[in-house]
């Protein structure tokens, strides 16, 4: 997780620097299923590479227990344009998307953060905490989402799996007493209503807000947009694009344009200011794009033939 948490830095910066061409995905979205076909190309000169996520979402899959994301992510060199290798896209999205609230945390959280929030226990839920636990020491971490009885299982394999950290992970019934004292929170869910209140956020809170990628996701309070003292995207075109959580409070008035603060990969350059006090309320929205997928996937590849691991195609 440390490793990816680098690479989306460096995605980041790269993406903020102009080096990237990372063009707004489109999506195909079926009403009748409420699913989504969602296609991601990303290219990088500076790594001579090239990619291609493709990736589903059956919301209702999750009722026959069935993944609700899945994916394949294609791989091209740069120089010649051959095909490189074909990965699991299901799982590079929950690892980079874990390590975008990683990066996040890194670059913008508090000194000392003490106890994190973490909305939803989907798929991604897992790479969620993985990556709040590998970047703070913290000592809770309060879960919460629709199902309590689910809540508690996913609290339940999480403090095993995660059994050698110190924090202690608590299943908590609302997002509301979830977020209460939070340093971190991280809500990862398709929600289309908010799923805790503004006001229940702390001053010096940093939130990773992961979920809503389409219009009709909405899964922060309007207002907490008001009362952020800095808000940051993966790429502001992006989510002023596709996101509802960014639609609601604009449409209502919140905020502005003017209110946007810059992307993550600027702050790494320099190019915006980061958190100045301890005080500040900080949210980064992301709605995920290519380029951390590339920068991941490349990433793997390269440890991938170092361990002469995976299948090589025709041998």
């Amino acid at each position: 997780m440390k490793d990816i948490i680098n690479a989306n830095e460096r995605a980041y910066k790269m993406f903020s620097e102009g080096r990237t061409e990372v063009p707004l995905r489109p999506v195909i979205h079926d009403e009748d299923k409420n699913s989504d076909f969602i296609f991601m190309p990303a290219y990088a000169p500076d790594l001579e590479a090239a990619g291609i996520k493709i990736v589903t979402t059956f919301p209702e899959n999750a009722k026959s227990g069935d993944a609700v994301t899945k994916g394949q992510v294609i791989l091209i060199d740069g120089k010649n344009g051959d095909f490189l290798s074909v990965m699991d896209g299901t799982f590079v999205t929950a690892f980079r998307t874990g390590a975008a609230s990683g990066a996040a945390f890194d670059v913008l959280g508090c000194r000392n953060p003490r106890i994190g929030a973490l909305i939803g226990t989907g798929g991604q839920a897992r790479c969620q905490l993985e990556a709040m636990l590998s970047v703070a020491d913290l000592d809770e971490v309060r879960v919460a989402a629709r199902n309590f009885q689910k809540t508690k299982k996913f609290a339940e394999d999480m403090s095993s799996l995660f059994k050698n950290c110190s924090a202690k992970i608590v299943p908590c019934e609302t997002g509301d007493e979830a977020v209460k004292d939070a340093d971190l929170i991280i809500t990862v869910t398709p929600s289309p209503v908010p799923v805790f209140s503004a006001e229940n956020v702390k001053k010096g809170a940093t939130i990773s807000a992961v979920g809503s990628y389409r219009d009709d996701m909405n899964e922060l309070d309007p207002a907490l947009f008001g009362i952020a003292s800095k808000i940051y995207f993966d790429s502001t075109e992006a989510c002023v694009e596709e996101s509802g959580d960014v639609h609601r409070p604009l449409e209502q008035g919140i905020i502005t344009e003017n209110d946007f603060t810059g992307e993550l990969g600027q702050v790494i350059l320099g190019q915006v200011p980061g958190r100045e006090s301890e005080d500040e309320i900080i949210l980064f929205k992301n709605v995920g794009i290519g380029i951390l997928d590339l920068v991941a996937a490349e990433s793997i590849y390269r440890k991938a033939r170092e361990n002469k691991a995976g299948t090589k195609w025709n041998e």
